[in-house]
């Protein structure tokens, strides 16, 4: 029996969606560009949903004709002409006219052209009332009565109200305006590496001298970077892209604080969590950079193991990342133990770290 071969065609295959991938969403929810967006939308989110609508909603309270709907304006000056047929009181009609305020005119003429069953000298004597000068000083006497003020009690809520939101919302600008701004300086420290920090050299860097590769050879890295911690600096948490020599994006490392001991501030660092995303590798390898005071306490340094692969810090020390296409090399090049009422060698002043990245394909 011959075999018959399925017939060829020139169609191309069809395109497979990539699989979702939690490691690296995580890994991309390191950017400090990508916490900015999230913190602005999360914060406004809160503030219109949860403060807006339901610990503060807006109130309307002892409003004033002047902000009815407009037929609810004409049935209010009906009632008002209905009023003054009962009891011709021309100062109780003029107040109440003036309770219309901008809207007097055309809700005036408005029931002038619809009288219905009014009457219509009643209607007459009220645009006569609104044919005096509606510009006249407050405090001028109208038929021997000082025409009363407006009170502005009434918007005294509703004014409140306004003013909070506007203080609460140039208060959530400010706030992501700052956060943007000392976003925008760190990463134009980490591209000129490190320069005018405070907290010491930090970004990119390349040696004098690269690291060798791992696993032997003369290859230079693809990437290579330095950074500096300091006691103090206690939102330190720096990462770094991973590109291919043709810019194309292959992964992410970086360093960040994994725990502290004691209280207060400025926060003690007892331990520092070193990363390495491949995107082309299904989790994120880590490894526990821990001071000498946390790798000698057995429960403690079990409880960071959680974390990743643990490891004492001391200068020269080298770790090892590996994934499935990267390779990279952490290596302390400095570092000194603060001094204290904490035990001895349990949190750093200064550390510096090298971390260079090659590829193994």
């Amino acid at each position: 029996m011959d075999y018959d071969p399925e017939p060829q065609t020139n169609e191309p295959a069809p395109r497979r969606r990539a699989a979702f991938n939690p490691a690296q969403l995580l890994a991309s929810l390191r950017q400090p560009r990508t916490l900015a967006i999230v913190a602005g939308i999360a914060g406004l989110l809160f503030g219109w949903l949860v403060i807006g609508w339901w610990l503060y909603p807006v109130e309307f309270v002892d409003g004033n004709p002047e902000q009815l709907r407009a037929d609810h304006q004409q049935s209010y000056l009906r009632a008002a002409i209905d009023s003054y047929s009962l009891n011709p009181d021309e100062t109780l009609a003029r107040e109440r006219l003036q309770a219309l305020g901008a809207a007097v005119d055309s809700t005036m003429a408005a029931v002038a052209a619809a009288p219905g069953s009014q009457s219509i000298d009643t209607i007459a004597h009220f645009q006569s009332m609104l044919g005096q000068p509606a510009t006249a000083d407050p405090q001028t006497p109208v038929d021997g009565q000082p025409t009363p003020q407006p009170t502005p009690a009434a918007n005294a809520p509703l004014q409140n109200a306004r003013n909070w939101l506007t203080m609460m919302c140039g208060l959530m600008i400010a706030i992501a305006v700052a956060f943007g701004g000392i976003t925008l300086w760190k990463r134009r420290q980490a591209a000129a590496g490190g320069g005018a920090s405070p907290f010491g050299p930090r970004g990119r860097m390349q040696p004098a001298s690269p690291l060798p590769h791992a696993g032997g050879g003369d290859a230079l890295p693809l990437s290579q970077w330095m950074t500096t911690y300091h006691v103090g600096d206690d939102l330190f948490d720096d990462s770094f892209s991973i590109d291919s020599p043709a810019g194309e994006f292959m992964g992410e490392c970086g360093v960040g604080i994994a725990e502290t001991i004691g209280v207060g501030t400025p926060k003690r660092v007892t331990a520092f969590e070193i990363w390495l995303f491949d995107k082309n590798d299904i989790q994120t390898v880590t490894k526990v950079l821990m001071s000498s005071h946390v790798f000698r306490d057995d429960a403690a340094r079990a409880r960071l193991s959680a974390k990743g692969e643990p490891a004492l810090c001391s200068p020269g020390v080298e770790m090892v990342l590996e994934t499935a296409t990267l390779q990279m090399v952490a290596r302390v090049v400095d570092m000194q133990y603060g001094e204290g009422a904490l035990p001895e060698d349990s949190f750093f002043e200064r550390v510096t770290l090298e971390l260079a990245v090659w590829s193994k394909q």
